[in-house]
């Protein structure tokens, strides 16, 4: 395993620590020192592979800690925050293969749905990576070498990347995703709903009314898949787009409040100072001298 993990860091020299896109049809790779503010995001559906550091992530009440090598399932865009932690054997390095339902469903659809059962547990959950899931990532990596071999290989290894996560134990999770697809029940609409009208009121009867399921289910299943209720999830889109508004844009705590949603400004500081550890003001001014240093040492 360790000399799969060493040239996984010898195939990601060219990474930063931004998200960084490669010719591999959505593959992510990051590595280094990645500020917190950085990883307070919204989280696209994907597997996301720690290959050397570790990596904290909360979600809601929930708490992720990745040591390499593992792996986690995300399949909602979900709001959360995270730390990095570097490695005795160099920086942090990780690797995200963005989720398609197509992709899921058409393997889904030539297995036998045999597949492990729950383990109880609606939490989100590290997962250890085993020889063959890294394997089937370094066959992945080794193409950026030999680009014109991607259309033809990229896609079966990826198959095999998604066929090693949906036997593992948040595979379920990979499952439900695909449910979407179906005429079922289902809360992905809702949350794909609440991602983009999140400055409008919500109604969570007509919601759960819309998904098929009634409000106590359709709170039980919203959290099992974002780790949050309703409520918190459109909260945390409103703070985390209210943040960009503040660092990016200028825009004053009232503006920004308003902007997202907020009908009181109060409400607006006193949910923004718990949910980042500071007052809007304060906590745009540090990040953009944070942000200007980063890129003067950058030239």
């Amino acid at each position: 395993m360790n000399d799969i993990l060493k040239e996984i860091a010898q195939l990601t020299t060219k990474a930063s620590t931004e998200p960084t896109k490669t010719e591999l049809p959505r593959v992510l790779i990051i590595k280094g020192e990645v500020s917190e503010h950085q990883l307070a995001a919204i989280y696209e559906p994907m597997i996301g592979l720690v290959v050397q550091g570790g990596k904290t992530i909360s979600i809601g009440d929930q708490t992720i800690q990745l040591n390499a090598p593992s792996y986690f399932v995300i399949t909602a865009d979900i709001p959360a925050t995270g730390k990095v932690q570097q490695g005795k054997a160099g920086p942090y390095i990780s690797l995200g293969l963005q989720l398609e339902q197509d992709s899921i469903l058409d393997l889904l659809n030539t297995l036998p749905q045999n597949f492990p059962e729950e383990n109880g547990s609606d939490e989100f959950s590290a997962c250890e990576a085993s020889n063959e899931f890294l394997e089937a990532w370094v066959r992945m990596l080794r193409l950026l070498k030999t680009p014109e071999h991607i259309p033809a290989l990229a896609p079966i290894y990826e198959r095999e990347i998604l066929y090693r996560a949906l036997l593992g134990p948040q595979g379920w999770r990979l499952r439900k995703f695909c449910q979407a697809q179906g005429k079922g029940p289902t809360v992905y609409p809702a949350i794909r709903w609440i991602r983009e009208n999140y400055t409008a009121s919500m109604e969570i009867k007509r919601l759960a009314a819309k998904s098929r399921l009634g409000v106590t289910t359709f709170h039980r299943q919203f959290k099992q898949i974002t780790g949050l209720s309703p409520v918190q999830f459109q909260k945390q889109l409103r703070l985390l787009e209210a943040r960009k508004l503040l660092v990016y844009s200028a825009y004053s705590a009232s503006r920004a409040a308003f902007e997202v949603g907020y009908e009181s400004v109060t409400q607006f500081n006193r949910e923004y100072s718990r949910f980042f550890g500071d007052s809007p003001a304060r906590d745009a001014s540090q990040l953009r001298e944070k942000i200007a240093l980063t890129n003067s040492r950058n030239l």
